[in-house]
């Protein structure tokens, strides 16, 4: 039962860990989540339909969040997020770990995505934790190439040498806008805020195959439809970090995401800010208090701050934190 009166305080949520076939052990060995040897992806805070998140602390352990949506749009969302939105989570929180390289892939804007599955596109971005010797990823086209040589390169197997990759270690930051293709590669930890949509359409999957030695299914045509095949150097994230401020990651219209280096003691005023704001911590650990709650936020971990909240302090040793929320551009 819900009460009648929110409750403002930092709402964590259980983690809802997904085995991939390219998983492996570092959501577990690194993150610290109760995860199998080959878990993929850790989903941090969901309203994707058949996966919405459960809270696991404060006064609404137990509820799903949708239901506390639903209960306190305004509280939770803020006003301007909910007109923005229509009332819905907008965002999906995940840690991913590539053991072995993702499929190379692309995902519909909200047009396209509407149109075919009823979901909204999926922009995204990621901040790396932490990434092994010579690990890439793929983001974009190395050469601009047309549709027809989008089939080519396909059907000869030699799509690999067409696409761009970049060697990736902790702290570097992407923003992949839907059309643009793009892989994670082996080796690589990090930390992905997107659209809430669980869309996506693989163009080529390294020959892989099961242990029934079936292919996992391609999306060809649609893919193409979804793709842009220009050559658009918009994807490398340049950010100034400093001590106990908030520096620009990335500015969209669906979400904005900022680095901050908690060092000591800080204070965030959202009072002026009609949106909800998610932390995800990506080193350290760090003492949040929302109206006089108080939560540890541990490496790996995520946490919401109601829109209801005005002042956010926290302290820390020394921890890195993505601070995200939506603007109202």
């Amino acid at each position: 039962m819900i009460s009648e009166k929110f409750e403002s305080y930092g709402i964590k949520f259980q983690p809802i860990l997904k085995d991939k076939i390219w998983g492996g052990s570092k959501l577990k060995t690194i993150l610290g989540k109760p995860a199998s040897p080959n878990a993929g992806e850790s989903w941090e805070i969901s309203t994707v339909n058949g996966e919405i998140s459960v809270i696991e602390n404060g006064p609404y352990s137990g509820v799903k969040f949708d239901d506390l949506i639903a209960k306190f749009q305004s509280e939770i969302l803020g006003k301007m997020v909910v007109e923005k939105f229509g009332g819905k989570f907008p965002l999906l929180f995940k840690y991913i770990d590539a053991a072995q390289n993702l499929s190379v892939q692309v995902h519909p804007g909200d047009e396209m995505a509407k149109k075919f599955h009823n979901s909204y596109g999926k922009t995204e971005m990621w901040y790396i934790i932490q990434a092994d010797e010579k690990a890439e990823i793929n983001v974009g086209w190395k050469n601009e190439i047309t549709p027809e040589q989008y089939e080519e390169v396909l059907q000869n197997g030699t799509i690999a040498e067409h696409l761009n990759f970049i060697k990736v270690s902790e702290g570097d930051s992407f923003f992949i806008k839907a059309g643009k293709v793009h892989a994670i590669g082996a080796g690589v930890l990090l930390a992905e805020i997107q659209q809430t949509s669980d869309v996506t359409y693989r163009v080529y999957d390294w020959d892989r195959v099961d242990d029934k030695g079936n292919g996992r299914e391609l999306h060809i045509d649609k893919a193409r439809d979804a793709m842009n095949f220009k050559v658009l150097d918009d994807h490398s994230v340049k950010y100034k970090s400093k001590i106990n401020e908030s520096s620009k990651l990335v500015d969209c219209e669906y979400f904005t995401t900022n680095f901050i280096a908690v060092q000591g003691s800080m204070q965030k005023d959202y009072s002026s800010m009609d949106s909800f704001v998610v932390y995800m911590c990506v080193k350290g650990e760090v003492k949040i208090s929302v109206d006089g709650a108080d939560e540890n936020l541990e490496y790996g971990q995520t946490i919401l701050i109601p829109a209801a909240a005005k002042v956010v302090e926290l302290k820390s040793e020394s921890a890195d934190i993505l601070e995200v929320s939506i603007s109202g551009n």
